[in-house]
Formats: C-alpha cells, structure tokens, sequence
C-alpha cells in the first residue's frame, strides 16, 4: 500500500540536556521554550531517568500484552480514560482503527478495578507506578521552564499536574503496534497510527532503539484547528531519549504560542527501509486535573477546566471523524456509480 503522505524534508529535531538542571534551569528554558515555539517536538536526554529503568519498563509492558486476549479484557478500556483496547481508537485523518493495542494507566481512583490482579502478572502495578513518578519527576522540571516563559509563578503547572489529588488525569499509556508480513501487500487501510494531535499539556514518548516508525509534521497554527501539511519529517528512536511534543491544551494554554504538531507511526511501505517487526513505545500524557482552570496570559481562548478541555478537544475529534467517514463513504458511493 502506498503510503498516505510520500514528501519528506530533513527538520532537525532539538535535542535539550536535562543535566545539572537547577543550576541550568535559565538556559533550559531558552531552549525549551524556543523548541515549543518553532517545531513543537524536542528530545531529552540526560533527564535522570536510567536506561535500565525505561528498558525493564519495556519488558514489563511486552509482558502485559503478552497475555491472552481474554486476561487483558478482564480491565477494559472505559470512559474514565483508562484501560485495555485493541484496534479500537479510529483517527479523523483516516477514517480507519489505528492497527495496535494499549493499556492506559493512572495515578488515582479511576484506575479502580483496572489493575489486573497480581496473580495474573506479578508486581505489574507497582512497576509501572514506579515508573509514572519517575516521568511525572521529569515533567515537572519542563513544568517550571513553561511557566518561566509564560510569565507565570514557577509551580503554577506542577500544581496544576499534581498527581497526589484524585482530580488527576494524568496517563501513562503502554502501546503495541502488530508485526507486519513484510511478504505481502500491507492491506489497504492499514494504518500503524493515523496523523494526530495530542490533546494533552506536554507527551513524553519513551521509544526502542530499531522500532522505527514515528514521523511529524509541523505547521498549525491555532489548537482548535485540524488543518494538516503534507511534509513529514521522520524521527529515528535513540537509546535512553525521551521525544516529547506540545499538547492542544499548552497550545491553548500559550495562546498558540507553542506549537501541537501533527504526528503519526507510518504504516511499513518499504522492506529495504521501514521496520516492519512489533513495536512498543510507552507514552505519558500529561494533562492537569479536572478542576484547573485553563486560560492563557492574553485570554485568547474562554476559559475552561480541564475536564471541560478535554470533553471539548473530545467532541472535535468525533465531528471530525464523523466527517472523514462520510466523505469516505461518498467516495465509494461516486465509484460504485462510475463502474456501474
């Protein structure tokens, strides 16, 4: 199957050190916020999380979703944005259910019943909580350098993201993308991940090294838009390094000063090229608690709580969808009726 976009340009995606952060933090913030504001996609390295630990989190991820179906299915993906799915999650951009499965996970009492039981993968939820706050420690610190750049108090994100309350909503999402016969034709159709945006303030992405895939593409300008280029750029996966990508809502939350970029997990086109094999990434999507308040320092957009954000970015997502597979159904009406 031919891929959905086919024009590539070379973009150099920053790459911001975390090390000796505090007394750095002035010039973290420079480099922060100048990636937010022009390419909305940056690498961290240096950012105090172990390999051994990102690499043991892999393993005990690709241990969960070796399990059968039917375990799995035991935590079920709810409306409270946490649990297991598969080929379920459909992309406006393509009208089509991304080709993958996930586990969402939090913090609080949405996960309540969502855990599977320990008899059923040992030491799982105390794994990966572990690993939660290890992420959510490096988060706070790009937390501090947006609220600098923003002109607001130093903890005004952090206590806005704090995972401590139970109005939190903060997800860590463990992700599986099926392995694809590099010996047939990709069906058509089949997509890794459609062409997205995150809806959530700030994504760190932990990839394998060799699962290739991830690609972005740049240029919109306003958080409640769906507009969407067609030059993608791809980003290889590097040991240790954590992609992170600007969100809807600090897009909203800047005034669209920092930019949320379309990305997607290209569909293999290209044995000499793509990775064809499975592929795990683990994402944590930061996204503050239900009662915050979201406005930006020029009040370019009403503001809303975060509960209200995410129903709206919710909702803009479904009409979108609505209108993909509708045009997509009127394509195959207008050729049934040219072959009839």
């Amino acid at each position: 199957m031919a891929p959905e976009q086919t024009k590539y340009a070379e973009r150099s995606i920053p790459k911001i050190s975390l090390h000796d952060f505090a007394n750095r933090i002035d010039e973290v913030t420079a480099q922060l916020i100048h990636a937010a504001e022009t390419d909305g996609f940056f690498g961290l390295v240096n950012h105090g999380i172990a390999l051994a630990d990102i690499e043991a989190m892999f393993d005990t991820s690709a241990s969960f979703f070796a399990l059968p179906d039917a375990t799995k299915a035991k935590v079920p993906f709810t409306t409270k944005n946490a649990g297991w799915e598969k080929n379920a999650q459909i992309r406006p951009s393509t009208g089509k259910a991304d080709q993958k499965e996930s586990y969402q996970m939090q913090f609080g009492a949405n996960m309540a019943g969502l855990w599977l039981p320990d008899e059923d993968l040992p030491g799982f939820q105390a794994k990966s909580l572990q690993f939660m706050r290890q992420a959510q420690g490096v988060s706070e610190k790009l937390m501090v350098c947006f609220a600098r750049g923003l002109g607001f108090a130093d903890d005004f994100f952090v206590k806005a993201h704090d995972v401590s309350r139970p109005e939190t909503q903060t997800v860590l999402r463990l992700l599986h993308y099926f392995e694809v016969d590099k010996t047939v034709p990709v069906p058509e159709g089949y997509y890794r991940a459609g062409a997205h945006v995150d809806w959530d303030f700030i994504t760190l992405l932990f990839q394998r090294a060799g699962q290739s895939g991830l690609e972005i593409c740049p240029g919109r300008e306003a958080s409640t838009g769906f507009g969407l280029g067609d030059t993608w750029t791809k980003v290889e996966p590097a040991p240790g390094e954590i992609i992170c990508n600007i969100g809807d809502m600090l897009m909203s939350w800047s005034d669209d000063r920092f930019k949320s970029t379309f990305h997607r997990v290209k569909t293999p086109s290209d044995p000499e090229v793509d990775y064809y094999g499975p592929r795990y990434s683990l994402a944590y999507f930061n996204q503050p608690c239900t009662d915050v308040e979201i406005q930006g320092p020029l009040k370019k957009y009403p503001m809303v709580t975060g509960a209200e954000f995410t129903r709206n970015a919710m909702q803009r997502n479904f009409a979108a969808l609505k209108a993909k597979q509708e045009a997509l159904a009127e394509l195959k009406k207008s050729a049934i009726d040219a072959a009839a």
